[in-house]
């Protein structure tokens, strides 16, 4: 098997036609082509959620710092990359340096299966839920190092109470993930947005048939990503800061970074499992906005992106035994009813590809 690997890859049109080293340069650069519009997405995100905080709470977001305050976020950066760092004299220095990288790297590995338009997708693997799930748990370790490293009690407490949540509603996200799994008939992502491609717009989206999982899914996505009203983990009147309280300059930058990616990388894969992705939300028969296209799938997931916003301004923070009795007690139950609920759609030729 791996022999065929090989023969494959060294008759790769690409590696006949510029070699070895070209075929790594262009790999490069379409990595290159996700990862950095990411990261100034974060940038550009960070400073939409000020503006709309300030609009939302009626008050002043940025607004010196370059015009409309644009610059404000990269200032902030070069402010984290320059201030001094500090690491605790008893920490475990290695697994300090480490837990941020192994925090931030599964959250951009992520992107490679992640479908912009059809055949615009860095890896169209077949089995990319699969890969998806594997990257998004692997996250959970970055946060169990860094508290367990800083040799803090505040960040040990931060660091459980935080995995634990990870951990639990990672269930709940995978059971919904199932059910889209079971309507599709693929874990191909671009399979599951053509599975959703129809003459109906919006109304071919999975997310109609599978609501209740729609809606645990991305209220899931919102807890494993640590934002309010589920941030129990950065409680200041309780636990300081939570997993990262001992950690400053660049490597806290790095933990920004990545929680901001990840909520970006949920709204981008709630749109895609749930809303048909780069379909259009209009019926094919309307002219122009019928048409399918990449912008759609950016349209969604700014949305998606939005109400991440809309709960920080709105609601309060829950207690930590609210939660965890949320995840555990309402949305497993919810979603393993559910599964059962799609193959029965599935089994009588309700839901299936084409058919929504």
């Amino acid at each position: 098997m791996l022999s065929n690997f090989f023969h494959s890859w060294v008759h790769d049109p690409l590696v006949s036609t510029f070699g070895v080293g070209g075929l790594v340069v262009w790999l490069v650069l379409c990595i290159l082509a996700i990862a950095v519009p990411v990261i100034l997405s974060v940038a550009l995100y960070v400073w939409w959620e000020r503006k709309v905080l300030g609009w939302m709470h009626v008050r002043m977001g940025p607004n010196s710092v370059g015009p409309a305050g644009l610059a404000q976020t990269f200032a902030d950066v070069f402010k984290l990359l320059l201030k001094e760092y500090f690491m605790p004299q008893s920490a475990s220095k290695f697994l300090f340096v480490v837990a941020p990288l192994i925090a931030l790297v599964p959250a951009f590995a992520a992107w490679a299966v992640v479908p912009f338009d059809d055949k615009a997708v860095l890896a169209d693997v077949n089995a990319g839920l699969l890969y998806l799930l594997a990257m998004t748990s692997l996250g959970v370790y970055g946060i169990i190092l860094a508290g367990w490293s800083s040799n803090s009690k505040y960040a040990m407490l931060g660091a459980m109470r935080s995995a634990a949540q990870v951990v639990s509603y990672e269930i709940a996200m995978g059971m919904a993930l199932v059910g889209v799994l079971i309507c599709a008939g693929s874990l191909n992502l671009s399979e599951i947005v053509r599975a959703q491609s129809g003459n109906w717009g919006i109304f071919n989206g999975f997310w109609l048939p599978l609501f209740p999982l729609f809606i645990i899914y991305f209220i899931s996505g919102v807890a494993e990503t640590n934002r309010a009203p589920f941030d129990v983990a950065e409680g200041e009147s309780e636990i300081v800061a939570g997993f990262h309280v001992e950690y400053s300059g660049a490597p806290f930058a790095v933990f920004f970074l990545t929680e901001y990616a990840n909520m970006i990388l949920i709204s981008f894969l709630a749109s895609v499992l749930f809303l048909g992705g780069w379909n259009s939300i209009f019926p094919v028969a309307v002219p122009v906005l019928g048409a399918p296209g990449w912008w759609w799938l950016f349209v969604k997931a700014f949305g998606f992106a939005f109400l991440y916003l809309w709960f920080r301004a709105a609601f309060p923070r829950y207690r930590y035994d609210q939660i965890m009795r949320l995840g555990w007690k309402v949305f497993v139950p919810i979603t393993i009813v559910w599964v059962l609920v799609a193959g029965c759609l599935v089994y009588f030729n309700i839901v299936g590809p084409g058919k929504v």
